[in-house]
């Protein structure tokens, strides 16, 4: 199915005849397409400091770091669980400038390729992992979901409902939630990008406000389980993310700030510290709140400014500064995001009798959690990197197939 777009746009684009060309990348493409390839190394690396963030959080979820002497790391890692903003602002942001290059080149935007290219990406890890574990439950109880209303919420990609209404389920299970929410934004998109992008922002701008009612609904006392506030799984509350990234795409128009080095550190510690003051100030604070109104509505925004700093203050950095292993670690960060959480759980949950035997008999035992957090790392790293290379490449491979615009997505 393709979108056309009324205007002389869509006209030229369906009558010309580009030239082909080809790089070390893969096979020969049109020169228009080639033109409109879209990669920015500085974004994948985005994606592991985000992946990074959630990973410190979720240590200190099963490996608790002592608030009281170490306040700031604290709260530090409690604010992690921001990383998963990043990633929906960094999605949308990514994908609004895919599809804008794709209606430019094309005239219009290919729905169906859309759909298509990202099952491709998504599910067939996703549906793995969950299954895996769905499986690994039935000899290490507590891995994976352990119901079937739970196997049909995730199969559906409402998994982050069930969670809003039921509470936290299996430890390993839970970060999966955030990919209900990707694919529930996922289904309107290569629509909206067809809109103008006057009304595009005013849709965005729209979808900003709805997020805060709903937040404000929250903050006066709604709670949907007496011992669940369900705020941070829920779809409307996370779709300011989405807006955010969005209008940042259409607002910044392939815009890339030739920025020094210095600014670029000095924006990304402002953007931290504005996570901080909304953690510590204003009380947001995940799945259990703490906020009034007026503290939602200001700490909301700096969790969602802080991520769109985050984003703007890596935008186009020069490739110099950008260690290649932090750009195959952001590759690699959705097997490391979907897997990351097993390792912990088995560390800190399954093997800390043993852990705890080994850091004593070495006489580092104040040093047991950290080396938990060392092996849990390695090991998410060593299985999303043979996950990418034998169970994601073939499927990204077809992915390519039905890609307008070329990006390393």
């Amino acid at each position: 199915m393709r979108l056309q777009e009324n205007g002389p746009g869509g006209g030229e684009g369906a009558a010309a005849a580009p030239q082909v060309v080809s790089d070390d990348e893969g096979p020969a493409e049109p020169a228009s397409i080639a033109s409109a390839r879209y990669y920015r190394p500085e974004l994948d690396v985005l994606r592991f400091i985000a992946f990074m963030f959630v990973f410190i959080t979720h240590r200190n979820d099963l490996a608790p770091i002592d608030p009281a002497a170490h306040p700031w790391f604290h709260a530090l890692t409690l604010t992690g669980v921001y990383g998963v903003p990043v990633f929906f602002l960094l999605s949308a942001f990514l994908i609004t400038e895919l599809l804008e290059r794709e209606r430019e080149l094309t005239g219009g935007i290919n729905a169906r390729a859309f759909y298509v290219r990202r099952i491709l990406r998504i599910w067939p890890l996703y549906f793995l992992v969950f299954f895996g574990l769905v499986f690994l439950n039935q000899v290490l109880p507590g891995a994976g979901a352990n119901s079937p209303a739970k196997w049909l919420s995730f199969m559906l990609f409402s998994g982050n409902w069930y969670i809003t209404f039921k509470g936290w389920i299996e430890y390993p299970v839970n970060p999966m939630w955030s990919l209900s929410v990707e694919e529930q934004f996922y289904i309107a998109i290569p629509f909206l990008a067809m809109l103008g992008r006057r009304t595009l922002i005013g849709v965005n701008l729209a979808v900003l406000a709805v997020a805060y009612g709903v937040i404000v609904h929250y903050a006066r006392g709604f709670t949907p389980t007496a011992w669940f506030s369900g705020q941070w799984t829920n779809s409307f509350v996370q779709f300011q993310f989405f807006a955010g990234g969005m209008l940042l795409a259409l607002l910044l128009r392939g815009w890339r700030p030739n920025w020094p080095i210095v600014v670029r550190i000095a924006l990304f510690a402002c953007a931290v510290g504005l996570w901080l003051v909304a953690y510590t100030v204003f009380g947001i604070k995940a799945d259990n709140p703490q906020s009034t109104v007026l503290e939602s509505l200001a700490g909301w925004p700096l969790v969602l400014g802080g991520a769109a700093l985050m984003l703007v203050s890596l935008l186009g950095t020069p490739r110099r500064f950008l260690p290649a292993p932090l750009i195959y670690l952001g590759r690699i960060s959705y097997g490391l995001y979907l897997t990351h959480i097993f390792f912990f759980w088995l560390v800190y949950d399954k093997f800390r009798p043993w852990l705890t035997q080994v850091t004593e008999s070495a006489g580092i035992a104040g040093w047991r959690d950290n080396i938990g957090q060392l092996i849990a790392f390695v090991a998410t790293v060593c299985l999303a990197s043979l996950l990418y290379r034998f169970y994601e490449t073939p499927f990204l491979r077809l992915k390519r197939r039905f890609t307008l615009v070329p990006s390393r997505d």
